[in-house]
């Protein structure tokens, strides 16, 4: 009789801590499950849980993504980076929002933030501070040509 009091109190506790967890923020199947096995839940119980949390509609990875790119993009951050950490995450599929982008809404971002970070001033005789910017942009996620792009870029 312990053994299945232990079961349930183990089920319970599982589907307790993931709903707590979801009621926080949005989060991606890996995620949870990372999270969950950290509190040493087994994992067929985990499993069931997240299963469950999906039909319900309280756990969707495409959901997870595209609100977790959109905070990205709002800070500044490019496609490369955005991409790869969802990948991290555990969602392998570009969310709409990314995709709806085109490459000359990239650069456009990329301008903005070499804008609001260093201004706009004209680069071709400062080598090692065009450097330090285009470097700055890769960490963003920037690709090459978005980053060229935005170097190129003078005020008005």
């Amino acid at each position: 009789m312990a053994k299945q009091e232990n079961d349930n109190d183990q089920d319970y506790k599982a589907r307790a801590t993931a709903l707590r967890l979801l009621a926080r923020r949005e989060h991606s199947r890996l995620e949870l499950s990372l999270k969950l096995r950290q509190r040493k839940l087994p994992g067929d119980i985990i499993n069931a849980v997240l299963d469950d949390y999906e039909k319900e509609g309280w756990l969707d990875d495409d959901r997870f993504a595209d609100v977790y790119a959109r905070q990205r993009m709002d800070l500044g951050y490019g496609p490369l980076r955005i991409l790869g950490e969802l990948q991290q995450r555990g969602v392998h599929k570009p969310p709409e929002c990314v995709d709806e982008m085109t490459e000359e809404d990239w650069c456009q971002r990329a301008i903005g933030i070499r804008d609001k970070r260093f201004g706009l001033a004209d680069l071709s005789d400062d080598w090692d501070e065009k450097v330090r910017q285009a470097r700055f942009l890769n960490r963003r996620g920037f690709s090459a040509s978005q980053v060229e792009r935005a170097l190129e870029a003078r005020s008005e």
